[in-house]
């Protein structure tokens, strides 16, 4: 066995802090699991992180304390944004937290299998994890994505042929709402015309996230009176919400994120432009105005 120095002494540590910590939350994620083979899945990961904490205390000689701040952020953003997410950005940490164990295994090169079989073990069990939510994100991206490229140009029209915003957020709105029961009912049609089982849970899926993303664009035309700022606001909130729903899924479907995000945000955008000048030449060719 190599002399434990100082420093590699707190690297055993620092990794068995983390270790220990991953224990403790799939632990607790596991407890709030209505499906038992879910909560099963966990707990056969959880015995693998306290596996890579003994096999670490045995070379460090230490017991360590999980890290209780971290469990709890874990605890809530698997509530809050799903179990599969919060997996998965748990794994990246761990991933990251790998690439450190080099050291340690340069020290202890008889570790390096025995930590690599185990992550690959936990990378396959995480893969089994059934969460309802992303067996509708094809749904979900199709409300989404339709409600911002819709509204965003409509607004951009809206913005320049009637220059209220009170008006702009009224239209807005109606034009909103509308679309996006008509988006719902044409899911639910597809999804009949395909024969899959669940087309009513499908259509609402698309329908809850049109209206999600609705009500966060027209937000602005309802708080401020400055139209033009109103706009750019929106857009903005339009960037924002193309980002965190392109982090979301990049986390929890091993998705690329640039490339995702660029696409969907250069084609926002792009209708954005095209609408805001279409309202232009409606106003100033025609003259009309509200």
């Amino acid at each position: 066995m190599a002399n434990l120095t100082p420093e590699l002494h707190r690297e055993l540590i620092a990794n068995q802090k983390d270790e220990i910590t991953s224990f403790h939350i799939y632990q607790a994620i596991a407890a709030k699991q209505k499906d038992p083979a879910n909560a099963n899945l966990l707990k056969t990961i959880a015995a693998d992180e306290k596996k890579h904490y003994s096999l670490l205390k045995q070379y460090s000689k230490t017991e360590v304390r999980p890290s209780k701040i971290k469990i709890l952020r874990y605890r809530l953003i698997a509530k809050t944004l799903g179990l599969t997410f919060s997996l998965k950005l748990l794994e990246k940490g761990e991933e990251k937290a790998f690439a450190a164990y080099q050291s340690i295994i340069a020290n202890f090169p008889e570790l390096k299998q025995v930590m690599e079989d185990e992550e690959e073990h936990e990378r396959e069990l995480i893969g089994l994890i059934n969460e309802e939510r992303l067996n509708y994100m094809g749904s979900i991206v199709l409300g989404l994505n339709d409600a911002l490229v819709e509204l965003t140009g409509a607004l951009a029209g809206y913005t320049f042929a009637i220059q209220n915003s009170r008006v702009i957020a009224l239209i807005g709105l109606i034009t909103g709402i509308s679309a996006s029961f008509s988006m719902a009912a044409s899911e639910f049609l597809s999804k009949k015309q395909e024969k899959e089982e669940n087309a009513l849970k499908s259509s609402i899926y698309t329908g809850i996230a049109y209206i999600i993303t609705v009500a966060l664009l027209i937000l602005p035309f309802l708080l401020l009176p400055n139209h033009f700022l109103n706009l750019g606001l929106s857009v903005l909130m339009a960037i924002l919400i193309i980002l965190a729903f392109n982090f979301y899924i990049s986390v929890a479907k091993d998705l690329p994120f640039k490339k995702r995000f660029l696409e969907m945000a250069g084609i926002s955008l792009g209708v954005t432009a095209i609408s805001f000048g279409i309202g232009w030449a409606v106003r100033t060719f025609f003259g009309l105005e509200i």
